[in-house]
């Protein structure tokens, strides 16, 4: 069963489900020109927050070889958020701080407002990677449910050609099962990887 925390910022309580530790293994299945990638990898992904009105991403990922050898893969950080305007009351861009005060902390009444025709969330997704890659995700959140897809990709001038992706998150059985599309090395948008966590904390 779920338990979502009660003191959480109302703007984060739709991705609460997201929130904790998630471990499991994967398999990578990509196709590009004449290049094949295949193979199991191990993943650790973590989906925290600060106190603030946005859930903080971190993932790491390991080939897994025989003999229990790991290859680091490429890791990543971002941030989850509802996708609403900005206020006077919220800091930003920059280091600025806030213009405004808020007369009250946002609420479930203030989130209820952003709920989409799809009786879901706006989302918007930013995630960096260490190879040089910076991902835009646009998409909603529908229960235990999160689709995305890239609205924007910038890689610095050493990173490999990579010009779009998709992801899928659920919740299933108690577990985190994600899937990840992408567009890499020339290869149109694709089944590039999957996998299952279970929460470890």
């Amino acid at each position: 069963m779920l338990e979502l925390p009660t003191d959480l910022p109302a703007d984060i309580v739709p991705l609460s489900w997201l929130l904790g530790v998630w471990e499991g293994t994967g398999v990578i299945d990509y196709h590009a020109g004449d290049q094949d990638f295949s193979g199991e990898f191990a993943h650790r992904v973590s989906f925290s927050h600060d106190g603030g009105d946005v859930v903080n991403y971190a993932a790491s990922a390991w080939l897994l070889g025989a003999d229990d050898q790991r290859t680091p893969l490429v890791s990543e950080l971002g941030y989850w958020r509802l996708t609403r305007p900005a206020t006077d009351a919220d800091a930003g861009p920059g280091l600025l701080p806030p213009l405004a005060t808020r007369e009250k902390p946002r609420d479930v009444d203030d989130v209820e407002e952003l709920r989409n025709a799809d009786d879901g969330f706006d989302i918007e997704v930013s995630v960096v990677h260490s190879d040089g890659v910076t991902e835009l995700y646009l998409g909603q959140v529908k229960g235990p449910r999160i689709d995305v897809a890239t609205d924007a990709v910038v890689r610095t001038a050493g990173a490999k050609a990579y010009t779009a992706a998709t992801r899928m998150y659920g919740l299933v059985d108690g577990h985190l099962l994600w899937a990840w599309d992408i567009a890499a090395l020339g290869g149109e948008l694709a089944s590039h990887a999957s996998a299952r966590l279970a929460r470890v904390d």
